[in-house]
């Protein structure tokens, strides 16, 4: 699918999302990569929440269950899920999508902060 294409496709939440974690990025760290590439890491994080059934839909809502999540695992999942999407986003790229989506989820009050 065209890259900008699927940032088209984006609701005003998931623009406001990947807007804030793009612009947390480093510009140093963002060479080679594009806000699509934030958007299927996004997306590969609820692939994962859904397999391990921290994530069910009912028709267009999706419902995030509480659960343990093996961060470790999450990583190496998204990290092939990247590389099957024909990507090149480094292991560090997708940390830092991973931290940033951490951040907006602790600013938008979606998870607590661990202190």
């Amino acid at each position: 699918m065209n890259k900008d294409f699927e940032l088209s496709l984006m609701d005003a939440e998931e623009r406001r999302m990947v807007d804030y974690i793009w612009d947390l990025i480093p510009r140093e760290d963002q060479v080679g990569m594009t806000q699509s590439d934030v958007l299927l890491v996004l997306d590969l994080v609820d692939d994962y929440l859904e397999e391990k059934g921290l994530l069910i839909y009912h028709g267009d809502e999706a419902e995030y269950l509480d659960g343990d999540i093996d961060e470790v695992d999450q990583l190496q999942y998204i990290i092939e899920g990247v590389k099957r999407e024909g990507r090149k986003l480094s292991g560090l790229q997708v940390q830092l999508i991973l931290d940033g989506e951490l951040q907006y989820g602790i600013k938008q009050g979606y998870y607590e902060e661990i202190e």
